[in-house]
């Protein structure tokens, strides 16, 4: 019985002491904010811009910041709630919004950026009005970028959706499809590279970018930037909303100078939304 107790005590010590050091260790201790701001992003256009705002900005400001591109946006939200990186910038309001109600996160946004507007494209006609009676459109599998993508289409006159219909819309909830369109839904980061095998698809801005399509002149047809609720933010675990790393990043982001650099750098294919 000794034994045990010694051993029983030795176990907890240690486990106490392995505790101690992960939560040291922890990038999301909303109590450490002396180590370097680690902040999650897709590689376009988020990390460009977090990128711009370390190489030219960061050190004068005082700000050690640390950029880790996600190629899957999906993983973001949980490495920040978990504490892997402090920080994300990658979605919008509907889609964290979906995503804390379906995840049980708790990620809060802190200051919004940029738009990246959605569009259809295609290699295979040059006008939404030619697509053909029976056409396959790829459209992004997760329910807000779907409902999005829908909605885009809805704006357009290609396809009518249900009134009132939210972020949750799926195909299920098109009224009116007079050319009788298909739907192959597929990851967001897949549908640009479905466009050899698809009459057209709808894009998400980053993906757009990085498939070298430029939203501004390839796009059949495009979100308009006016009234949209789709703007990308930079965003936190709540709670660490008032670290002093975040809120200097915050005010780096929505500068004069990454302004510019979002104008001169993808010209109209994404748009500051300060």
């Amino acid at each position: 019985m000794r034994n045990t107790a010694k051993l029983t005590t030795a176990v907890l010590a240690a486990g106490a002491l392995t505790f101690g050091l992960s939560a040291c260790g922890s990038s999301g201790s909303a109590s450490d904010t002396s180590g370097p701001l680690v902040v999650a992003a897709s590689p376009t256009p988020h990390a460009e811009i977090l990128d711009y705002v370390k190489e030219h900005l960061a050190k004068k400001a005082g700000l050690d910041l640390e950029v880790k591109e996600f190629s899957d946006y999906t993983t973001q939200n949980p490495a920040t709630e978990d504490g892997s990186v402090d920080a994300n910038y990658f979605q919008n309001q509907p889609y964290l919004d979906d995503f804390n109600k379906k995840r049980g996160t708790h990620i809060v946004p802190v200051v919004t950026v940029h738009l990246e507007p959605l569009g259809l494209y295609s290699h295979k006609v040059k006008s939404a009005d030619a697509l053909k009676s029976g056409a396959t459109i790829a459209v992004p599998n997760d329910s807000v970028n779907e409902a999005r993508a829908l909605k885009l289409l809805d704006t357009n006159g290609i396809i009518t959706l249900k009134d009132g219909v939210g972020n949750e819309a799926t195909p299920a909830d098109i009224t009116e499809n007079p050319k009788n369109l298909k739907f192959k839904e597929l990851e967001a980061a897949q549908t640009p590279r479905s466009l050899d095998d698809v009459d057209a698809a709808v894009v998400n801005g980053n993906y757009a970018i990085e498939a070298d399509l430029k939203p501004a002149s390839d796009a059949l047809v495009l979100e308009s930037a006016k009234n949209n609720p789709y703007g990308n933010f930079l965003a936190v675990k709540e709670g660490n909303e008032d670290d002093p790393r975040v809120k200097k990043l915050a005010k780096l982001l929505t500068s004069a100078e990454v302004k510019k650099f979002i104008e001169d750098k993808y010209a109209g294919s994404v748009i500051a939304s300060f």
